[in-house]
């Protein structure tokens, strides 16, 4: 049995095809195009009725039956805990990953999100709105880069803690450190962080899904 990845070329795709690849599973790609608006297509929408990406439908999932997911982090939870990877079972070790697992779902990707938004997507460019985003981002990858300073990984091992972030931080890093760097430091700890996970075969195959031509 094979998992169903419907997912598109953005950070929350990437999230579950590295994880996909780091597990080791099989899963066929589904791809939805946000461009022609077909995250809203019916057929999609009973998958995912928030009407985003990504979502899965694994064909053997609990109890031998079907099981269809959305959001990026309950995916990632959902296949650790069937493949017993990345995921501490119990312990401090497991509320760490938690922990910096639930701060990238409500900061990282919500800030650095909004901020792509009104610098590269809205009609009219609202300073105050740039800003605000900036700095919030800014703010958060200063909190990553000091964690990172005592810790090789986010919660201290990798973990899907790691994978839900980097999709985010990669496309933004440089940019964010460029035009915040007295605010931010000098990020060396995140760059060293994103240069180890970028040499894992299971990131760089994980970040071409789908491959889109």
């Amino acid at each position: 049995m094979t998992i169903d990845l419907y997912t598109w070329t953005t950070p929350n795709g990437y999230k579950v095809s590295i994880m996909l690849e780091e597990c080791g599973l099989d899963y066929n790609v589904k791809p939805v195009n946000l461009r022609e608006n077909e995250q809203f297509d019916p057929a999609f929408l009973k998958i995912s009725p928030n009407n985003r990406i990504p979502a899965i439908v694994d064909h053997d999932g609990p109890d031998g039956k079907p099981i269809a997911l959305m959001e990026s982090a309950a995916i990632l939870f959902y296949l650790a805990e069937k493949t017993g990877k990345f995921l501490p079972t119990s312990g401090e070790a497991r509320h760490r990953v938690m922990e910096w697992s639930m701060w990238q779902m409500g900061n990282i990707g919500p800030m650095i999100g909004q901020l792509s938004h009104f610098v590269n997507t809205a009609e009219e460019q609202i300073p105050y709105a740039i800003d605000r985003y900036l700095n919030e981002s800014a703010r958060l990858l200063r909190i990553l880069d000091q964690q990172l300073s005592n810790h090789d990984y986010m919660a201290g091992e990798y973990s899907i803690a790691d994978m839900l972030t980097y999709p985010w931080v990669k496309p933004a890093f440089d940019k964010i450190l460029l035009l915040k760097k007295d605010e931010m430091g000098k990020g060396t700890s995140i760059s060293r962080w994103m240069s180890e996970i970028e040499a894992r075969p299971a990131v760089q195959a994980g970040m071409l899904t789908p491959n889109i031509e």
